[in-house]
């Protein structure tokens, strides 16, 4: 992980992030000011699963996949995330443990803010500090939507009583 050397020229590209794409050129340049943009070589954590991290995090290029451990010790894929969307929302609101490990799956440049100068930006900026938080929000509602939609499958491909019982009076039962 480096920093980026030239964070001025990152608004437009900023700007792509969807949270961000209400914020004006000023306003974007004020949030590049109080942020951190890195870059990310293929393969290189971003945030590690089970650390405490008080950062939110916008992809400005690039893309990373996101992983969670097994009980066993490996790695289960979940999904990716590319250019334009964010991850990390949970360290705006709480104090919490990150769920995931998100590794970069080619080189990438991603914004990292943490929780206080964001805060202080949405202070600053308020009219469009609303937007970025209903963004955020709606961001949140479509990835419980997804996991609801997961649930929702896997608890229909698992076996009912009916299933088991016929089961059970195919091996045991007479015929």
């Amino acid at each position: 992980m480096t920093a980026h050397p030239r964070k001025s020229e990152l608004v437009d590209k900023t700007r792509a992030i969807l949270a961000f794409r209400f914020l004006s050129p000023v306003e974007t340049a004020d949030l590049l000011r109080v942020s951190e943009v890195l870059e990310f070589e293929e393969g290189e954590p971003v945030v590690e699963e089970g650390e405490l991290s008080p950062w939110f995090y916008g992809i400005i290029e690039g893309t990373v996949g996101v992983n969670v451990k097994e009980p066993e010790g490996g790695q289960v894929y979940v999904n990716s995330l590319g250019s334009g969307e964010v991850f990390g929302e949970a360290g705006i609101f709480q104090h919490v443990h990150r769920t995931a490990t998100v590794v970069a799956l080619e080189k990438a440049t991603i914004l990292r803010i943490h929780r206080r100068e964001f805060a202080a930006f949405l202070e600053r900026n308020a009219v469009s500090g609303n937007k970025v938080l209903l963004v955020i929000i709606f961001s949140l509602l479509r990835k419980l939507r997804q996991v609801n939609r997961e649930l929702a499958y896997e608890r229909k491909s698992d076996l009912g009583q009916d299933d088991v019982d016929a089961m059970i009076e195919g091996l045991f039962g007479e015929t």
